[in-house]
């Protein structure tokens, strides 16, 4: 009997899930090829190739969507099952309708392996060939490479490499920049400790430059405090060709925090970053808990839209919640781990306490 009523439950969920996840994806690759489409008209990358951009991006959308999707969808199943007297005939059966929690948290918990799993193997690659694609083939300007460990910008015969790129406080740091000559001999090099943006150019401190003197057959090294280059690249453009946390798997993240502390730098912004790929996920968990509790209610058996824009709101002030609390971690103001987990700390509170009071 119990069995046969938690297949019943997941039944009727997977439907919903399915549906609205559809239906959301479905939406976004429409709006987001529309909304791109003078873009994809100035490049030379061709309408197919600009779907199959819109379509790399799939993926993390899934893992972003997910929690709203579970929410929704478990709304929706407690719903009709509100409004059809199901759970009023659990009750004078003698059942609790909590007992319909324990598979709406399984479904909760596989859905957040699942976006577990896509974070740690598909997302990774299909964003780097979307960003390659957006950045490289669609934009113009520098050539930009991105690896594991550091950028290169490269604009005619000048090569730009950078070490280490802050997004949040948008300083660059371990930066060097070389220009050859005709012979493909390096005709002028700086090195410099770090740099910033500031008023239309960068400027870095730190700076060892050296000037090839073809009279001498050598170099003259000169030793500045700080020096003005003009790179024609913004700090936003930088940010957006940077190491990007989602084209990284949690695995490779931490090996990369490792690495930037090792080497002295800040790694503040993607210590963050990295306990929110696993706080992320772990939200589904909750989502399944209030989307139950809101099912439940009274008022759901009359007002099942009133239900679902409840839920809405839920989402928003989930996102909300954690964006702002992200930003307290980036901003040093929150340790990293509070920073990704006092979000889901929180809507775990609320949603148990909402679920023990629903009627």
């Amino acid at each position: 009997m119990m069995k046969c009523l938690h297949r019943y439950w997941l039944k009727e969920f997977s439907r919903f899930f399915i549906m609205i996840q559809t239906m959301i994806l479905v939406l976004f690759v429409f709006i987001d090829y529309l909304s791109r489409m003078d873009k994809f008209l100035k490049s030379d990358i061709g309408m197919a190739k600009a779907l199959w951009y819109v379509l790399l991006k799939l993926p993390f959308m899934f893992v972003q969507l997910t929690p709203a999707s579970l929410l929704l969808a478990v709304i929706a199943a407690f719903g009709i099952m509100n409004r059809n007297a199901e759970l009023t005939a659990l009750k004078s059966s003698g059942i609790s309708v909590y007992f319909l929690v324990k598979p709406a948290l399984l479904a909760g918990g596989v859905l957040a392996g699942v976006m577990f799993l896509l974070g740690e193997t598909l997302i990774p690659i299909s964003m780097s060939k979307a960003n390659y694609i957006r950045y490289q083939e669609m934009d113009g300007g520098p050539k930009i490479s991105q690896g594991r460990k550091d950028i290169w910008i490269k604009s005619g015969k000048d090569l730009v490499h950078i070490n280490f790129f802050d997004p949040v406080q948008k300083r660059v740091a371990g930066i060097t920049s070389t220009t050859m000559g005709e012979d493909f001999r390096i005709i002028y090099r700086m090195d410099a400790r770090d740099g910033w943006y500031e008023n239309g150019l960068w400027l870095f401190e730190g700076v060892t430059e050296q000037v090839y003197d073809p009279e001498k057959d050598d170099y003259d090294i000169t030793i500045l405090p700080r020096k003005i280059l003009e790179i024609k690249l913004k700090p936003e453009d930088l940010g957006q060709m940077a190491l990007k946390t989602n084209e990284m798997s949690f695995s490779e993240l931490r090996r990369y925090v490792q690495k930037v502390v090792a080497e002295g730098y800040d790694a503040t912004t993607y210590k963050v970053d990295m306990n929110g790929k696993l706080a992320f996920p772990f939200i589904c968990v909750i989502m399944a808990l209030t989307g139950a509790a809101t099912g439940m209610r009274s008022f759901v058996k009359n007002n099942l839209p009133v239900a679902i824009a409840v839920g809405v709101v839920i989402c928003f002030l989930y996102w909300f919640m954690y964006g702002f609390c992200v930003s307290l971690g980036y901003a040093k103001i929150l340790p990293p781990l509070v920073a990704a987990w006092v979000g889901n700390l929180v809507f775990l509170c609320l949603g148990s306490i909402y679920l023990i009071n629903s009627e």
